[in-house]
């Protein structure tokens, strides 16, 4: 037990670092490019006001993704869910979905995120699309690092599909 708290407080006054990585917290983290989907998706139907407010679902349909190291296509059958919560302007998303990669890798993606909009303080519209997708790619993989980092996303609308460029945070 000695040595457990005698381990802590060297880590808590930055002495002793077990990961070998700068541990400043005041250091904002980089961020890496990786990729960019394109998503079509089809029509969205809504399952009405539920408990959690109302549920809308958008089904993907297919799509394409392409970064420096990686690319491929998004495969049909996965879909966006939100929650809508119109008094808020507000709507949670959670896209469920896999891509393949175009060495027939598949990886599965869960895609969780925030759409809200309003107004500023001069009354100017205001507009917040951010999410952050988790990857389950295959551990014996060349995709397995896709399993071990962070990764958030900037959405925006192309011409037919959703654009998700997405970073890793370093």
């Amino acid at each position: 037990m000695k040595n457990i708290i005698l381990v802590l407080t060297f880590c808590m006054l930055g002495v002793v670092n077990l990961f070998g990585q700068n541990n400043d917290q005041n250091v904002p983290p980089e961020l890496e490019f990786v990729f960019e989907l394109k998503v079509v998706c089809s029509q969205a139907f809504s399952c009405g006001n539920t408990s959690h407010g109302e549920r809308v679902v958008i089904p993907i349909t297919g799509g394409t993704f392409e970064g420096p190291n990686i690319k491929g296509k998004v495969l049909p059958g996965g879909a966006d869910y939100q929650l809508v919560d119109k008094s808020q302007n507000r709507n949670e998303i959670e896209a469920i979905y896999c891509i393949q990669t175009d060495d027939g890798v598949n990886i599965h993606v869960r895609n969780w995120g925030l759409i809200v909009s309003g107004k500023d303080e001069k009354g100017n519209p205001t507009f917040y699309f951010r999410t952050s997708p988790k990857f389950d790619a295959p551990n014996d993989s060349k995709y397995n690092w896709l399993n071990n980092n962070i990764f958030v996303c900037v959405p925006g609308f192309g011409d037919g599909y959703i654009s998700l460029k997405i970073w890793k945070v370093k």
